[in-house]
């Protein structure tokens, strides 16, 4: 039997070395390509169930906005854990390396300075930083730091608002402390010195034996009184003066009813 092949056989014989040829090259490579997809998928059998979308090979914009996400909460959650700490013990606050790092050995309002416009800063501070949920822009040393809580036992706090010298509050517009603030700065003031954590600044007077003496008219002894004869006033100008008849009758007049 005679076979006749048609034009198309070399075309087609073309195509399947070709085939081939692609073939073999992709079997070479699959075992490159195929392996780490596999162990990563057993490593991802292996990892517990989250929320978060599966990270690819090439790194999917999901992976990285998962990463941002849990350390932003990691931050809230180390935030709320710093609050509820210093809540209870705000003097603790003072002496932990939080504050040291960012304070140093200084006060809280050392290096503070307000935004305002113009040269001339103004003469007030403002009411308070917080209204409801909205802060300003630029809060006072106070309520900048949640951290820093205002309290009768937290002294090392209220030492840093009071004068060494003169034992006076100073004044806000040198702390930048708002109204608000510094009107609790000094209740905490008054009631840590009643408690006695505070000491009063008294200025010391040196008193001279003159101040004690009894030699002076006003802290001398008292004369005794004049002897009054019947007849005589006490005073000699009131028995001198004359009342005005009309008056004295229309003063009877008015209180007859009552006069025996």
């Amino acid at each position: 039997m005679i076979f006749q092949l048609s034009p198309t056989t070399p075309l087609r014989q073309k195509m399947a070395a070709s085939i081939r040829i692609i073939t073999k090259v992709l079997c070479r490579l699959s075992p490159s390509i195929s392996h780490p997809s596999r162990q990563y998928q057993c490593c991802l059998r292996r990892l517990p169930v989250s929320t978060c979308p599966a990270p690819s090979l090439l790194g999917h914009p999901g992976q990285r906005f998962c990463q941002a996400a849990s350390l932003q909460d990691e931050a809230a959650s180390q935030a709320s854990e710093a609050l509820s700490r210093y809540k209870d013990r705000p003097w603790d606050y003072m002496e932990s390396e939080e504050y040291i790092e960012r304070y140093g050995s200084g006060d809280v309002w050392a290096n503070y300075r307000r935004n305002h416009k113009g040269a001339i800063p103004p003469q007030k501070t403002r009411k308070t930083c917080i209204r409801g949920n909205q802060t300003c822009g630029n809060p006072c040393p106070i309520c900048r730091d949640p951290n820093v809580i205002i309290h009768h036992q937290n002294v090392k706090l209220l030492q840093q608002f009071i004068s060494p010298h003169t034992g006076m509050v100073y004044d806000p517009t040198r702390t930048g402390v708002c109204m608000k603030q510094q009107k609790r700065l000094h209740e905490a003031i008054n009631t840590a010195r009643d408690h006695g954590l505070l000491p009063f600044q008294i200025p010391h007077v040196e008193f001279s034996a003159e101040d004690y003496s009894n030699s002076h008219d006003a802290v001398g002894s008292t004369p005794p009184p004049p002897s009054l004869t019947p007849g005589h006033s006490w005073y000699k100008w009131y028995g001198e003066m004359a009342p005005d008849h009309s008056e004295v009758a229309k003063v009877k007049k008015t209180y007859k009813a009552y006069l025996k």
